[in-house]
């Protein structure tokens, strides 16, 4: 789609009263700026009044008293004009940053209902330019776009009108240069909006590509990647740069333009004003011209700044488009269920279940499978196998094509989202943990979950001496993503995360993948612990760790090739035999 097309008309009206939607619970804010705005304008239009009284009547009668009284109004004008701008920039600010606080919450809601397919396909970086860069800009609309336009519309248009009153063949020679102003303005709006598709678009690709390589940064290093990474960020920051530059470009033709047209007025009021002046006495004043000065200021002044205005509005427009892109993406998992269920067995059944992430290319291919309440079941297989993909589906992470997930006989999508996740607790191989302390990283925030139960429990599994001699505790932190602990750290405190949570159904994800033998022996301690009267699920690429599992399932492909205990699989001599004697007959030669 070209940029033309994605800005499409120069204002959208449709999109501008959704904007707006959103003052509705701040009506008495929103009244207090527009009343300041007319305020604003009445007090603008004092001044050259006052000031053509000064001129014809004060100084060339030397009316003292005449002169102080108008100086006092003056005084008393400019603080009005004080008091209402102050006003006036405080509320319309304050509206905006109310606006996008409640924009920025419905967007993160929306965010974290979306399925996993969505950010499968969706840049961190641009969800983030989303909710922080662009919400400023939809901000912008009301403290630096939408109120000044119209206060400055009403400084216009009172202007014009004291003009013709004041002098109407003066106002004809100032209005006759209007069309140049306004012409330009408009082909100045429809460039600008183009040109800021483009710049959101660059600080988008910009913010990606930033997020990405600091995530990255190891890799970038391990394999020497700086200079390649650097040429890459030169090209997408002069892309940057080109794109704002554009905007300036732009500035650069429009201001000069209506630089000029305001002084070729100013030029010919002096003139007519002057040659009326001459001519009789009864068609022109002195007071007029001089007002006519202000007056002008008033008129051509806000027509350029409501150009620069007009910007702010558009890129806000522009951000909102982005941003409402997002909220009306159906991409979220259907919460339909009804049933809170307080406690389920764990009784899990598959039957025929058909997945795919992408339409036409099927993960399982109709997979069936039983595992009963309180039993530990283990699912081994290749790379690719799809034995992370029925984790995903037991949580609902994804919808899946064709046949049914059970728990304690009954579907999946009867739980409500909430319920059914409250009774599954997962380790994964690929540990997250949030910039904060190791408490808080175990309790999730949760106020049920006290410091008292969280020691307990890692006293239960084994792993309170190792936090205890961490500097602080508990209340270690442990940085962005739990940079402080090593891998095996990571694991015993998402091992300790998921078993305080008391959950029915267990999954461990790989969890001993990545970590040493010491903690592989802690963790698999852990594991007899909370496995205890629990359905648990292992996918382990170590045999080692579910040779006492009640049964294992071997896939491949995305079908289920082999299952039984593991005595079973080794007599069938089958897959599952080729994956043991990989694994322990070649170290047992050695």
């Amino acid at each position: 789609m070209s940029k033309e097309k994605e800005a499409g008309k120069a204002f959208d009206v449709r999109l501008f009263k959704r904007v707006f939607a959103y003052t509705q619970p701040y009506r008495g804010i929103f009244w207090v700026v527009a009343i300041t705005a007319i305020l604003l304008s009445a007090f603008a239009i004092c001044t050259p009044v006052l000031v053509k009284q000064v001129v014809n009547d004060a100084l060339p009668n030397t009316d003292q008293a005449l002169l102080v009284q108008l100086v006092l109004l003056m005084v008393a004008v400019l603080l009005g004009q004080v008091i209402c701008q102050l006003a006036f920039n405080y509320y319309a600010n304050l509206l905006g940053e109310s606006v996008i606080k409640d924009l920025r919450i419905k967007l993160f809601q929306k965010m974290m209902a979306f399925k996993m397919t969505y950010f499968d396909t969706s840049s961190i970086g641009l969800l983030v330019t989303r909710a922080v860069a662009d919400m400023q800009r939809i901000g912008e609309i009301f403290s630096q776009g939408f109120f000044v336009i119209v206060a400055d519309l009403l400084k216009m248009l009172t202007a014009a009108g004291v003009m013709i009153y004041m002098n109407w063949r003066l106002a004809l020679i100032v209005f006759a240069i209007m069309p140049v102003i306004l012409v330009a303005t408009r082909l100045f709006q429809k460039a600008m909006k183009v040109a800021f598709i483009e710049v959101r678009a660059q600080v988008s690709n910009l913010n990606s590509f930033v997020q990405e390589r600091l995530a990255g940064m190891k890799i970038v290093q391990l394999f020497n990647r700086e200079a390649i990474e650097k040429e890459k960020f030169r090209a997408i920051n002069e892309k940057h740069q080109n794109a704002w530059l554009k905007t300036v470009w732009y500035n650069s033709i429009f201001f000069p333009v209506a630089e000029i047209s305001y002084s070729v007025g100013i030029g010919l009021v002096v003139y007519f004003g002057v040659v009326q002046r001459v001519e009789s006495a009864t068609l022109g004043d002195t007071g007029s011209i001089f007002a006519f000065f202000f007056l002008m200021d008033l008129l051509f002044r806000p027509l350029r700044q409501i150009a620069d205005k007009f910007n702010t509005l558009q890129m806000g427009m522009v951000a909102a488009n982005r941003v409402f892109k997002i909220l009306d993406t159906d991409s979220h998992i259907a919460d339909n269920g009804i049933a809170e269920v307080t406690k389920v067995k764990g009784a899990i059944s598959f039957d025929k279940v058909h997945f795919g992430y992408v339409p036409n290319e099927e993960v399982l291919h109709g997979i069936s499978f039983d595992v009963k309440a309180g039993e530990t079941v283990a699912i081994v297989g290749a790379t690719g196998a799809g034995k992370s993909t029925i984790i995903n589906l037991l949580n609902r992470f994804y919808e899946i094509n064709a046949g049914k997930i059970s728990i304690d006989n009954r579907d999946i999508k009867d739980f409500t989202l909430s319920s059914l996740r409250s009774h599954i607790a997962i380790v994964l191989q690929d540990v997250f943990l949030f910039a904060d302390t190791i408490k808080n990283n175990i309790a999730l925030r949760d106020d049920k979950v006290t410091l008292d139960k969280i020691e307990k429990a890692a006293k239960d599994i084994g792993v309170h001496q190792f936090i205890n001699e961490l500097p602080g505790g508990y209340e270690y932190n442990v940085k962005e993503r739990g940079t402080m602990l090593s891998s095996g750290q990571r694991q015993l405190i998402a091992f300790l995360r998921a078993y305080v949570s008391n959950p029915s159904i267990l999954i461990l994800d790989e969890a001993t993948s990545s970590v040493d033998t010491y903690t592989e022996q802690l963790i698999q301690e852990a594991t007899n612990k909370i496995t205890e009267g629990r359905t648990s699920i292992i996918i382990a690429h170590r045999l080692a760790t579910i040779k006492k599992a009640d049964k294992i399932i071997v896939m491949d492909a995305g079908k289920i090739i082999e299952m039984g205990t593991h005595q079973e699989l080794l007599d069938k001599q089958g897959y599952y035999r080729d994956l043991y004697e990989a694994q322990f007959m070649a170290k047992e030669a050695v």
